[in-house]
């Protein structure tokens, strides 16, 4: 980055916040890191860890002066964040976010905020089954794609300074529209999640199975101990698309509940055989 920001306001410093703020550190991208959390508690371990220089429960004390602002809350906090945060922000401000949602997000911000447009909307594609600013890692965001919504009336300085911040973290960057965004990570991340968690519950109750859990199920129910609240607003913020991919899931089900009952042998063959054709499509490249 040819500029580092001289004071970064994170809302919110959680995993995501708080492995921004140690990326920030170690590149040398920001003169001063400033958190601005709900619970003291949250704002004495962010600053134990040392993701962040200072901390407030207050959200203008925390903004006041900052020229990056990244809100790194739930998605369905983030409108209100942005509606708080507007009249508070100093003339040049860039703004940003993290959440996995986009197209509610920044249809708010367009409705809320006048053009140019100083907020930026961003998703990263990182994070983990753990949360808090405990378990936040500077290397979270190397390697990793980060979306970014595309340039439609913002400041051009800002929307650049945008692009050049995930860069700079050693991301690549996608440049995709809110709405098409929303439907390809429902069904690549969302719908999976809400999968996941579906799964570990349907063996909960039964304890003589729990010795016998497999590597299979482990791996594919490991995100389902992901932050419920963080979850749940990402089903509130993108309900049709996820609601739209799990009855395409509904449908499969149906179509496999059927083969199994009747015993049809060739019908199954061709499921497990399309599922291995597909992932092989999808990820062997």
């Amino acid at each position: 980055m040819k500029t580092p920001f001289q004071t970064v306001s994170l809302i919110g410093v959680g995993l995501l916040g708080g492995s921004l703020g140690l990326a920030l550190k170690e590149r040398g991208l920001a003169t001063r890191i400033r958190g601005v959390g709900r619970r003291q508690s949250s704002i004495d371990t962010a600053l134990e860890a040392g993701v962040i220089d200072e901390g407030t429960l207050s959200i203008s004390e925390g903004v006041d002066g900052a020229d990056l602002i990244v809100i790194c809350t739930p998605a369905n906090n983030v409108p209100e964040t942005l509606d708080a945060i507007r009249p508070l922000c100093v003339k040049g401000a860039v703004v940003t976010d993290v959440a996995s949602t986009k197209a509610t997000i920044c249809s708010h911000a367009k409705k809320a905020w006048s053009s140019p447009y100083h907020f930026v909307g961003s998703h990263p594609m990182a994070g983990s089954e753990k949360f808090g600013p405990e378990h936040a890692n500077a290397s979270l965001y190397d390697g990793a794609v980060t979306f970014v919504e595309t340039h439609d009336d913002h400041e051009d300085g800002v929307y650049a300074r945008v692009v050049e911040l995930w860069e700079s973290l050693g991301s690549r960057v996608v440049q995709i529209d809110p709405s098409e965004h929303d439907e390809m990570v429902a069904r690549t991340s969302h719908v999976p999640h809400v999968l996941a968690s579906i799964l570990a519950q349907c063996v909960q109750d039964l304890e003589s199975a729990r010795p016998f859990v497999g590597t299979g199920f482990r791996d594919m129910t490991r995100v389902a101990e992901g932050r419920p609240e963080l979850w749940r607003d990402i089903c509130l913020t993108n309900a049709d698309a996820i609601a739209q991919g799990l009855k395409v899931v509904r449908e499969d089900l149906e179509h496999v509940i059927q083969a199994i009952e009747s015993g049809d042998a060739d019908a199954l063959d061709s499921f497990f055989e399309q599922g291995v054709q597909a992932r092989r499509s999808l990820l062997d490249q």
